[in-house]
């Protein structure tokens, strides 16, 4: 099947899913335009500030995104093309979107809440805290993975500035200015009362302006230094204003992502009509491949290309503070994993057509593959090779840091969480050391300093562990957002399959990770490394299984509650 026909069957039944199934989610749980979200009602200057829908857009997509439909897509493909495009959109639409969607309504409806305090209301302040405690162990996973994935697009092997650069020096200086043009925005449109239109397109100049110094000029440093500059970078990041960077650097960053995918289908339709690349990849390969059973692992590894945990977090932690109008919720959240679902397929036909070298190793990672594979596409020897397969290393690096940004303001929130008692607000209303644990500082500090140690390790020995914990999040999430439903009267059933699915999926997964490293103990064969990734799946299936056990409890009140009524 060629690549043009895969790319809009993708989007048709995306948009179809869109319109239908996410129209009849709005009107099942009573989305009200008139009703005033906790970005109008509780205006802070820092956390809650009301975003023009397309600011918010930029946030949610940037930060949903990162590198995770790039990088699951495209080790997934070992599977061949059908499994992944199919789980993709199936997934995307009836368990990712879902999620997205039901998670960012429940915490508007919860004056912004994350979804601890979402389970605290339907199942208890103890599976609050243990929702809380198992957020903070895949957040970590977050900051450590995105952390290796972004110092590994900047390292060099030289220092300092260069008037040759490479892909990575290229990418490291580019972004850094990237976040400076952030702040300039966030200060034009905030302080300076700029409009929306004029500050986009300097925004957008600016961002033409930074690609071609970093084609010209690069910045040089190794991984060490980077890991711990980008240390420093999210830290200060998760807590100034989010009005000073997080808005505007997630909307700037959007564009890169819109002109990315627009580069992609436009390679995809060139390379059709001109021949100058071919999609390879086989239709299904076996049920087994290098990466496991197709029954786990296709919908471990695939992750946010069709349903990802960690945007559950972003939707309660960010998203759901700075939504203007709740008739935006089905657009942010149901429509840009939707998205993000089209990107996987991009991901998946990018690989297509560089599909023998990725299998026999030819790249250092999945993101080289995507830019080489799109690049291929407008010509191999072309003149514009190099400089598509610059821009697309650079956006993949660019959402990887967004999704760090967020990633660590969201563990700033849930580690204060775990500290205050029912009607403490913030670290202010606390006592002693309790106090301390829950200032904001505290909580950055330790989870920034222990990703960071972790985002040393191999990308590989992190992503599958990431890539399992993620998803296992998506079904307790799912199983959180339905015990709100169905106590609030609403209709929650369409929940049940997905959050039985990926609980399944996911627990199986962390088990043979579990059993697979105890085999190495045995043998004598296992690193610190292995010692790490067991001890953490023993941890996250413990914690699952009593989260699941709280929420059947809850599910089966609810229940009886209707059967008395």
């Amino acid at each position: 099947m060629s690549a043009v026909l895969i790319i809009f069957a993708a989007i048709a039944l995306l948009v179809i899913g869109y319109i239908g199934y996410g129209g009849w989610l709005a009107k099942q749980w009573g989305i009200d335009p008139s009703r005033k979200t906790p970005a109008v009602e509780l205006e802070d200057g820092v956390d809650y500030v009301a975003a023009k829908p397309a600011v918010l857009m930029g946030h949610h997509f940037s930060s949903i995104a990162g590198a995770g439909p790039i990088n699951g897509p495209i080790q997934a493909s070992v599977f061949g093309w059908l499994p992944v495009f199919l789980w993709c959109v199936i997934g995307g639409i009836f368990f990712g979107g879902l999620q997205d969607f039901g998670s960012l309504f429940a915490s508007i409806r919860h004056g912004g809440k994350s979804v601890g305090e979402i389970i605290q209301d339907s199942m208890g302040s103890r599976a609050k805290k243990l929702f809380i405690i198992f957020c903070l162990l895949v957040l970590i996973l977050v900051i450590a993975s995105f952390v290796n994935v972004v110092a590994g697009t900047f390292a060099s092997e030289s220092v300092g500035f260069t008037t040759a650069p490479t892909g990575n020096e290229t990418t490291a200086i580019i972004s850094l200015g990237f976040i400076v043009l952030a702040i300039v925005y966030g200060i034009l449109t905030n302080r300076f009362g700029l409009k929306t239109l004029p500050a986009t397109l300097l925004g957008i100049a600016g961002i033409v302006l930074l690609l071609v110094l970093g084609l010209n000029v690069g910045f040089a440093l190794g991984r060490i230094t980077w890991i711990v500059l980008i240390g420093a970078y999210i830290t200060i990041a998760s807590l100034v204003p989010v009005w000073i960077l997080l808005q505007p650097r997630d909307y700037l960053s959007s564009f890169l992502l819109y002109a990315m995918m627009a580069v992609a289908l436009g390679g995809i339709v060139f390379s059709a009509f001109a021949g100058t690349a071919t999609f390879d990849m086989p239709v299904f390969t076996g049920w087994s491949s290098s990466i496991g059973t197709l029954f786990p692992a296709l919908f471990i590894t695939v992750a946010c290309g069709a349903c990802s945990g960690f945007h559950s977090l972003i939707a309660t932690g960010t998203s759901s503070k700075q939504l203007a109008n709740e008739k935006d919720a089905k657009a942010i959240g149901y429509g840009s994993m939707l998205i993000e679902s089209a990107l996987g397929v991009i991901a998946l036909i990018a690989v297509g057509m560089v599909y023998n070298t990725y299998t026999s190793g030819g790249f250092g990672s999945p993101s080289a593959a995507f830019a080489a594979g799109i690049a291929t596409m407008f010509g191999e020897n072309s003149p514009a090779y190099n400089t598509i397969y610059a821009l697309l290393t650079l956006a993949v690096s660019v959402f990887a840091l967004t999704s760090l940004d967020t990633g660590t303001r969201l563990s700033r929130f849930m580690f204060s969480e775990l500290f205050l008692k029912e009607g403490e607000a913030t670290y202010k209303d606390a006592k002693g050391i309790r106090r301390f644990l829950a200032y904001p500082l505290t909580g950055t500090l330790t989870m920034v300093v222990i990703g960071c140690v972790l985002g040393a390790l191999s990308l590989s020995q992190i992503w599958t562990l990431f890539g399992a914990a993620n998803q296992l999040l998506a079904g307790l999430a799912l199983m959180a957002v339905a015990a709100w439903l169905g106590n609030a009267g609403k209709n929650n059933k369409m929940f049940y399959v997905p959050m039985v699915f990926m609980l399944a999926a996911t627990v199986t997964s962390l088990c043979m990770t579990v059993w697979d490293k105890i085999g190495m103990i045995g043998d004598g064969t296992a690193q610190w490394g292995d010692w790490f990734q067991l001890l953490f799946a023993a941890a996250m299936v413990a914690l699952a299984v009593v989260l699941v056990v709280e929420g059947v409890q809850t599910f089966l009140r609810t229940s009886k509650k209707a059967v008395k009524s």
